[in-house]
């Protein structure tokens, strides 16, 4: 019985996904310790330290994955730690081959080596996710290139920029995520396989070719060294999931703001019932953004745990390793269930483009005292700009008038420039900058992901 909400059956729907859950499955794990059982054995057998028929039924037997749950349960219990029960039960399934089993390997070879296995195949479900995200945003990015809307600071009507921009800006921390992924990998997939104390003393001068031929079977990198109390590479993973969550906690928190009824300007994806309230029928809440903050907070609550549990002692760490285990599935289980929510947003967010040219409008052309300022500076010089165009503002606001015809009033400026240059001057689309430059240079990066 599930006591985490992200595992369960009915609330794990919200929080995680199937998929990477089947990564970090308890069964999956025991199989992936099967799996460096099985690949150690072949390599043995390849340089002559075990007999090949050994490595043959050692392998048979690690396939079929008969381990009895009970006693694996029991010997745990009784040991602290899952292998001796599981070379146990593979010894069993292989027979008078079994002695062979778990030749010049310690229990953390085998658990550290499995661990890196399932992360390798969580990071391809976070990377696909990744790169569907970045895809999404930049088709929304090159759609609404042009789609003038108010730039906020501080929560307040700042600027004007377009809501291509903002999607751009949406995708970019994606974009140096996925460039850092092959970095990572190169330093998290690596096999651990040092024996009991990291010298593989019981392997003569044949250590270093076992570890070699092992990483090579699976497919992993081989360390210079064993990694028994170097975790940095997981705990960098772990952080790179927490970056990742940042990146999704500020998409879904403009989502939030942005979806406010008072702003209304974008929406997450209609589904009938979908953020609804159970006493006002009128609700659509961001539901999927809400998860998201929820599994991107506890992400990165777990970061420093890891850190933490960096700090190992000697040869073989009393107690900071087993607090990872604790972390890595989790981790990897919210970040997913964070990005599947945020990819069902990005294709398929509902964007009102006339909510946003009203709230444009709503301080009457005062969003663009700025570049009013700028247009006048050549004209008045810019300290006199300043001064016009602020007492222009004080009395737009004060007689309740657009800028536009707060300026039109002011003779320093009718006697220069006329109704039409006024207006022209005071058109937020007119003040974008390099937005759509930015939107071009962003939409390129992502292009060339595919």
């Amino acid at each position: 019985m599930p006591i985490n909400p992200a595992d369960g059956p009915i609330l794990g729907t919200l929080y995680g996904s199937d998929a990477m859950r089947a990564v970090f499955d308890e069964g999956a794990y025991f199989q992936r310790m099967l799996d460096v059982e099985a690949a150690l054995a072949r390599v043995q057998a390849l340089l002559g330290i075990i007999p090949a028929d050994a490595a043959a039924a050692i392998g048979e037997a690690a396939a079929k994955g008969d381990l009895r749950t009970e006693v694996l349960a029991a010997s745990a219990r009784n040991v602290g730690y899952p292998v001796v029960g599981l070379v146990a039960e593979l010894s069993r399934g292989a027979g008078e081959a079994g002695g062979w089993t778990h030749w010049g390997a310690t229990t953390q070879d085998i658990m550290d080596t499995a661990t890196v296995l399932q992360v390798r195949e969580g990071l391809g479900l976070i990377e696909a996710e990744m790169r569907a995200i970045t895809r999404a945003l930049g088709d929304q990015a090159r759609v609404h290139r042009a789609t003038v809307m108010a730039g906020r600071t501080h929560l307040q009507q700042a600027l004007p920029t377009t809501f291509g921009l903002k999607c751009a800006t949406w995708a970019l921390p994606f974009i140096g995520h996925i460039g850092r992924l092959p970095e990572l990998r190169r330093r998290v997939e690596m096999v651990e396989f040092g024996g009991a104390a990291g010298t593989l003393a019981s392997l003569g001068d044949q250590g270093i070719a076992v570890m070699e031929g092992l990483a090579a079977e699976l497919g992993l990198h081989a360390p210079l060294a064993p990694w028994h109390v170097c975790r940095e590479a997981l705990a960098e993973t772990v952080a790179f999931l927490g970056l990742i969550c940042g990146g999704l906690a500020k998409f879904a928190t403009d989502i939030i703001l942005l979806a406010q009824t008072e702003v209304g300007e974008v929406a997450e994806p209609y589904v009938a019932g979908r953020g609804a309230s159970s006493t006002m029928p009128q609700k659509r809440n961001p539901i999927a953004s809400e998860y998201i903050l929820a599994a991107a907070r506890t992400v990165q609550g777990l970061v420093p745990v890891m850190l933490g549990a960096m700090a190992q002692d000697h040869e073989r760490a009393t107690g900071p390793w087993q607090s990872e285990a604790l972390v890595i599935p989790q981790v990897f289980v919210l970040t997913h269930g964070a990005l599947l929510h945020a990819r069902a947003i990005a294709e398929g967010m509902v964007v009102d483009s006339g909510r946003m040219r009203r709230n444009l409008d709503l301080t009457h052309g005062l969003i663009v005292a700025e570049a009013v300022m700028m247009g006048l500076a050549p004209h008045l010089g810019r300290g006199e700009a300043h001064h016009v165009v602020k007492h222009a503002c004080d009395i737009a606001l004060t007689e309740r008038l657009s800028l536009t015809d707060a300026l039109a009033r002011d003779p320093a400026v009718s006697s220069r420039l006329d109704r039409a240059a006024i207006e022209r001057m005071t058109d937020p689309a007119s003040y974008l900058g390099s937005a759509q430059a930015f939107v071009d240079r962003v939409v390129a990066a992502a292009d060339r992901l595919e």
